[in-house]
Order: C-alpha cells, then sequence, then structure tokens
C-alpha cells in the first residue's frame, strides 16, 4: 500500500493519445460531413442565384423576357416582399409568384386576399400542393411530374393556341373550376390552367413548369410567345421573387421553421437518428452483473495494486482505510482466538490483544476502529501501525 501511494498516475486513467485513437473515427465522419453539407449548399446557391430573376442573364434568369416586354410598353417592376407585391396588385397590372412554395401558410391567406380583389391577372409558377391549395382554391397538384418537357396546347385557350408547342410539362393540375382553361395536358392532366375569379374581373394562371421564362429556353417552341402573352396582357407587371428575408407576416405569427427549407428540416431530422443510432451502437450495455471464471491466474499483488488506483482514483481514503482494517482485525482475531464473528466488535477484540500484549488496550481503539485518515499520509501511516501491529500479536 506504501509502494502504491506514490504512483503518479493509474492506469484507469487514458491519455490524450488514446483518447484521439478512439475518437478519431467519429471526428473524421463528422468533419467529412460537414464540409459534404457545406460544400452542397454552396453549389445550390450558385446554381439558384439569379434563378427567375428579371435582371439576371444567367441561363436561368428571366431579363431577356423582360427586355422584351419592355419593347412592347409593359413595365416590370421586381419585388421581393409581399407587402410590396399586394400594394402593387390593381386591374391593370400581372402579379407573377416566381416561387409561391417560399410563402408561408399566413403570407399565403394574406396573397389569395389580394388576388381575389385586386382585378388584374396572378400568375403562380410551379406551385406545389400546398400552394394551389390555398392560393387557388379548386386546383390539385398532381404528385408526379410530367414525364415530357415540350406540350402541345390541346385547348381553346387563346394565347396557348398562339403559341403552339411550348416547354411547360412539370407539375401537373386537375381544375375544378367549370369555366377553367386546362392546356398543355400530359396524361390527361394539364401543365396549365387559367381560371376566372368569382369577383373584380381579375383571373388566376397556374403554370406548372418555369422554362419559358428562363433566358436560355425562351426562343424554344413557342416559349416566347405564350410568355409574352401570359405577362404582357396588362401593362403593367409586378414580378414577386419571395424571399426567406421577407418580414412581411407579424412576428407573432412566424417562427425559425418558417425561415428553413424543408430540405434542412429534413436533414437535421436524419442527423439526429443517425446520432441516437451511434449513441446505441457504442453506448455500454447496463444490466446485473455476471459472475464469470477468469480465463487466466492473476497474482494477488496484481488484484491488490489494481484495487488500490481505483481507491486513489476515486479517492476513497475511508474505504482503503475500511478495508485495511476490517482484513487485520479478521486476522489478529484468529491469533488471539476471537472468533470470526465477534472479530469487529471492540468489546470482544480490544481485551483479547490487551491481554496478548500484556496492554492497557486503549491504544488500539484509534487504531482498529478509529476515524478515516484526512490525507494520503495518514492512510500510510495507518497501513503501517497496522502491519507493525499484527507482526507484533505473530511474535512468540
Amino acid at each position: 500500500m506504501t509502494t502504491e501511494a506514490k504512483l503518479p498516475a493509474t492506469s484507469a486513467s487514458r491519455t490524450p493519445r488514446q483518447v484521439w485513437t478512439r475518437t478519431r473515427g467519429i471526428a473524421l465522419a463528422l468533419v467529412l460531413l460537414l464540409a459534404g453539407a457545406v460544400v452542397i449548399a454552396l453549389v445550390r446557391s450558385d446554381a439558384n442565384r439569379g434563378s427567375l430573376d428579371p435582371r439576371s442573364t444567367a441561363p436561368e434568369g428571366s431579363r431577356a423576357v423582360a427586355e422584351l416586354l419592355a419593347d412592347r410598353g409593359v413595365s416590370t417592376r421586381l419585388v421581393t416582399t409581399l407587402e410590396a407585391a399586394r400594394a402593387a396588385a390593381a386591374p391593370d397590372t400581372t402579379l407573377l409568384v416566381a416561387v409561391p412554395d417560399l410563402l408561408t401558410g399566413p403570407q399565403k391567406t394574406q396573397l389569395r386576399s389580394t388576388m381575389a380583389e385586386s382585378g388584374g391577372r396572378t400568375i403562380l409558377v410551379a406551385a406545389g400542393s400546398s400552394s394551389v391549395e390555398q392560393l387557388a382554391p379548386g386546383v390539385t397538384a398532381d404528385p408526379a411530374t410530367s414525364l415530357r418537357s415540350t406540350l402541345e396546347p390541346d385547348c381553346d385557350f387563346l394565347p396557348a393556341r398562339r403559341a403552339g408547342a411550348a416547354d411547360t410539362g412539370g407539375l401537373r393540375y386537375t381544375a375544378l373550376h367549370l369555366e377553367a382553361d386546362e392546356c398543355y395536358p400530359s396524361q390527361r392532366l394539364a401543365s396549365l390552367i387559367r381560371f376566372p375569379e368569382a369577383s373584380g374581373g381579375g383571373d388566376t394562371v397556374v403554370l406548372g413548369a418555369p422554362d419559358i421564362l428562363f433566358n436560355d429556353r425562351l426562343g424554344e417552341q413557342g416559349n416566347a410567345s405564350l410568355a409574352l402573352q401570359l405577362l404582357g396582357s396588362r401593362p403593367h407587371l409586378v414580378w414577386y421573387l419571395p424571399s426567406l428575408a421577407d418580414a412581411s407576416t407579424p412576428d407573432d405569427e412566424r417562427s425559425i421553421f418558417d425561415l428553413l427549407p424543408s430540405g434542412w428540416l429534413w436533414g437535421t431530422l436524419q442527423l439526429f437518428i443517425a446520432a441516437a443510432l451511434a449513441a446505441l451502437w457504442r453506448a455500454r450495455r447496463l444490466g446485473p452483473l455476471v459472475p464469470e471464471k477468469l480465463p487466466v491466474a492473476i497474482r494477488a499483488s496484481e488484484t491488490v495494486e489494481g484495487r488500490a488506483r481505483l481507491y486513489r482514483k476515486a479517492n476513497a481514503r475511508d474505504r482503503a482505510a475500511a478495508a485495511l482494517r476490517s482484513t487485520t482485525r479478521t486476522r489478529l482475531a484468529r491469533l488471539v482466538g476471537v472468533s470470526v464473528a465477534q472479530a469487529h466488535a471492540p468489546e470482544a477484540l480490544l481485551p483479547a490483544l490487551s491481554a496478548h500484549l500484556h496492554g492497557d488496550g486503549q491504544s488500539l481503539q484509534p487504531l482498529l476502529f478509529g476515524p478515516p485518515p484526512g490525507d494520503d499520509a495518514a492512510l500510510i501511516s495507518l497501513a503501517d501501525q497496522l502491519d507493525a501491529l499484527e507482526r507484533e500479536v505473530r511474535r512468540p
């Protein structure tokens, strides 16, 4: 015990190298995951930059159609907030909503009331199922998209008949309005629907794909003709490009989740599930202790060293002192003729030891039954005194 107390370290503690060896695989996986997420975000950000923006000359920008409209006397005004879009809506105005799926539920409700009262034309570009339910009541979106990009009009809507074939293949819709025009069908579902509003004299156009507005697709098929007729039916065009920073909805109705794309929420959920599975995989299995025979014989000295190191790591001087005293009392009881059952009773053990040592036994009370030592030095001193007592009792 004396030698053990002087050891500077314990075998149970891990070195930084051991910790790194055990955790480097998980750390590397997390670094790769974060790097991949950053790369994907940057690539998608670059890919979507300027998409459907009437100021952008990128392939997926819409500068070309805005210039053609300007040549025909149609003014184009870009807005990025719902408040500005609602304020600009009028009977002589076409309101184009570029990405309606970015709008929150309360925003769609406000926009719908404006569409019904403005008396102008509203064009919804590639509106998903949730968007058409709120912005175009009576129109439903099919979950499957069109397999073809270029479609024939096959309807009586005059702008579509004039334009002919166009790249409208994308989302497909079904209308319950009796007066609705269903054009550019794919497997009997329309890719363009126009229906009149119940009041105000305006109408709403739901377009399944944005291709006819892109710079690099405007000159193909009848894309330019269809785009100019849909967007140029009135002298003013308000191009509403929703953004995640749109603060037009009251703060008490918006949450942080309204500002996050759905892909980030799904990605976070997948990361949480992966972390939970990894924790279950790496966690220790808790349960009752199961005794088993050791495959090899362990020397008593090694067992003593191991237990001493555990006591030292836990700073359990009281337990160590109790173990030393208990073992010493058991051995001394046998030497002085006291039963093992009474070895830990002071009234039985101390008189027998006093008679054997020819003393009063008062000095043995704190040694064998005293309080725990206050520090490591006192514990070492206790061990030495117990060893000395046992040697003296054993001396013939």
